[in-house]
């Protein structure tokens, strides 16, 4: 009987390392990219908006373990996601996704136009022109790695919903990177400090630091990594997701070249 190689043992540092890795691809990235403008997308750039996307998912998926965690349950539900959101405001990204999920249907409620008229809920879209709801589905395979990093389970409707989130929340970030190209920085640019009753206020961003994102340079056909961390502060409340996705952006990118 031949004797089979030793397999290499899979340390516990495993779930590190598929942090320090975005589960989103930055070819992913890029072709969401394509879907908004036919601006060129740095590396960095494509790595930056795969951290914060990451980020900002990791967030919400913690919200959610909680939520399950009072419950005494380790796979996580759509209901978990509603408590995670209502708990902690700086997750309410990707909200064009809500009128499209039916755990969210029940959040929004009816909705009415502005003549009292009731509006009645979206069909799935047949249009061949792609879009964050249509092209929701290309984030499973990085939000199930995601969630086995966070040694989490869900059930099919709560990664649909992730899926859905995801694909929304780097949409507009990919819209809000090219806004900055277009207008040579952040215009409309502002801060909102957010903190929980009782419990000490988080320190607020350098000035200086966002300062620096609200003007650029370099050319006019290239969303540079800068122009995802402005972005970045045009989505995201100016509360402790913010200051930890650019940090964890900037980290990210540290070595990765520009083309």
């Amino acid at each position: 009987m031949t004797t089979q190689p030793a397999r290499p043992e899979r340390s516990g540092p495993e779930t590190a390392s598929v942090m320090d890795v975005s589960p989103f691809k930055p070819s992913l990235v890029k072709a969401v990219f394509r879907d908004v403008t036919p601006m060129h997308v740095s590396r960095s750039a494509a790595w930056a908006a795969a951290s914060v996307t990451r980020t900002v998912l990791t967030e919400i998926i913690d919200g959610a373990r909680r939520a399950a965690a009072e419950e005494a349950r380790k796979k996580l539900i759509p209901r978990d996601l509603l408590s995670a959101i209502d708990r902690n405001i700086e997750l309410q990204v990707g909200d064009k996704w809500y009128d499209h999920s039916p755990t969210f249907r029940g959040l929004t409620g009816v909705l009415y136009d502005a003549e009292g008229v009731i509006v009645p809920s979206r069909k799935r879209s047949r249009s061949r022109k792609p879009s964050a709801v249509v092209g929701a589905h290309r984030f499973e395979a990085g939000v199930k790695k995601l969630l086995r990093s966070q040694g989490a389970t869900a059930v099919p409707a709560m990664v649909r919903d992730l899926d859905g989130i995801a694909s929304v929340f780097l949409t507009d970030l990919a819209r809000d990177a090219a806004m900055v190209v277009r207008e040579g920085g952040v215009k409309r640019f502002g801060t909102v400090t957010l903190a929980m009753s009782g419990e000490p206020t988080p320190p607020p961003l350098l000035e200086d630091s966002l300062r620096a994102l609200s003007t650029r340079s370099g050319d006019g056909r290239t969303i540079g990594r800068d122009d995802i961390l402005a972005a970045t502060t045009i989505q995201l409340f100016g509360g402790n997701l913010r200051q930890r996705a650019l940090t964890e952006a900037r980290e990210a990118t540290q070595n990765t070249s520009a083309g």
